[in-house]
């Protein structure tokens, strides 16, 4: 070692410093992977907050996640929640995915959700598994971006008859309230309801009474408090009830404004019409003439059959019978799926009505026999015209067969 060298080492020893080595020469460093980062970007935590509308995705639940619900305070309560877990050792974490920082914490792996559905599916990942978690995920954002979507003037007011039928009541969930009004959106979740079920439903002269004056009571109140407070465009119907109130129920809706009616589908038991289906024809006939000009029986065969053979004997030889019934099915509760179905059953209607009462000027009272799905008897009401005569309507008891119960014209709303 050259002298100049030991002088330092040792003048350093004096002062007891060290001295300064030589550098050593780098060493070539090994890349390790890239680990994922826990921390989610703030802008892919604004992205799922937008596309959840700041609700829950939990299916069903839609709690709104930016204000206390208590206090109404405003603030951030929601919580993001991996789908796949973050770790591999987490809630649904030994699926094998690539666990890189821009997959594990892409917005199509994170759930918004409240504190308690976040434990809930992560304390039961058995059951909350990867596919049924982006199942609500996908059903959640897909209803939020179709309502972010729509216009202002989409807008319609749900109205509920609801009686007892086969003493059942029915209900309408939001959910399929707003699947069904689709691509309008409902006013609000709940509907002006005309609850009929609490009249019990024996079909006598007592009930009809009853369940009429409170359909006439109602519905003024309908469109006196709606059209005063704000514009109502459009109204959405939602209706079951005995064949003889819906057809009464329908006589009262107002022309004023432009109306919807929806069916209850058997076996979906939802009310959103169908694209698809074998459309309904119908047809128009006369099955018998009568001796009088102003005795006429009108049948509607569509959801069963009505045998003219076991009508009543007051309906005898001198009522002229028409019919309109299905073109090319047998009668069935089924057949109406789509709305055109319904907006082709007024075509027709309408039609065989102005030819009744060209055949028959001087007629007093069509004597109607219907054997049809809700919206349609809504339909028979709400299609007649105040130049048409009234409607005597009959309904079907299974001891007594057809009987005359209601006159039903058309009112003035």
């Amino acid at each position: 070692m050259p002298k100049t060298t030991r002088a330092t080492q040792a003048e350093a020893a004096l002062s007891g410093k060290s001295a300064a080595r030589p550098p050593s020469p780098r060493r070539a460093s090994t890349p390790s992977p890239v680990q994922p980062v826990r921390k989610i970007p703030e802008f892919r935590r604004l992205a799922l907050a937008v596309r959840a509308g700041g609700r829950c995705e939990f299916d069903g639940h839609n709690k709104y996640l930016l204000r206390h619900p208590l206090t109404l305070t405003e603030g951030n309560f929601a919580q993001v929640a991996h789908i796949v877990a973050f770790s591999a050792g987490g809630p649904r974490g030994k699926r094998p995915v690539a666990r890189a920082a821009q997959g594990v914490n892409d917005v199509k792996n994170l759930m918004l959700l409240c504190p308690e559905c976040h434990k809930l599916i992560d304390d039961h990942p058995e059951q909350y598994t990867v596919g049924v978690l982006r199942a609500y995920k996908t059903k959640h954002e897909k209803r939020i971006e179709h309502l972010t979507s729509l216009k202002p003037d989409s807008r319609t007011t749900a109205v509920v008859l609801r009686g007892n039928v086969a003493g059942q009541k029915f209900s309408l969930p939001p959910g399929q309230l707003h699947e069904a009004v689709a691509p309008r959106y409902p006013e609000s979740d709940d509907p002006f309801l005309i609850d009929l079920s609490t009249i019990t439903d024996v079909g006598d002269e007592a009930y009809l009474t009853t369940a009429t004056r409170k359909i006439d009571e109602e519905l003024p109140r309908l469109y006196a408090d709606r059209l005063g407070r704000q514009q109502v465009d459009h109204i959405s119907v939602f209706a079951i009830a005995s064949i003889p109130v819906l057809i009464h129920f329908g006589s009262r809706l107002s022309d004023k404004v432009p109306t919807s009616l929806y069916q209850r589908h058997r076996g979906a038991e939802d009310w959103k019409w169908r694209e698809q289906g074998i459309p309904a024809h119908y047809k128009f006939s006369t099955l018998r003439q009568g001796t009088s000009a102003g005795c006429v029986a009108f049948l509607l065969p569509l959801s069963g059959s009505i045998d003219a053979t076991a009508l009543p004997v007051t309906i005898d030889s001198t009522f002229t019978l028409y019919e309109l019934k299905l073109a090319s099915a047998t009668p069935h509760p089924q057949f109406l799926g789509r709305r055109a179905d319904l907006d082709e059953f007024e075509r027709e209607y309408q039609i065989a009505l102005r030819v009744i009462a060209q055949n028959h000027p001087n007629l007093k009272v069509i004597h109607l026999i219907p054997a049809v799905p809700a919206p349609v008897a809504v339909t028979c009401g709400r299609a007649l015209l105040r130049v048409d005569p009234p409607l005597l309507v009959y309904d079907f008891r299974r001891a007594q067969g057809y009987l005359p119960t209601i006159t039903v014209t058309k009112g003035s709303l």
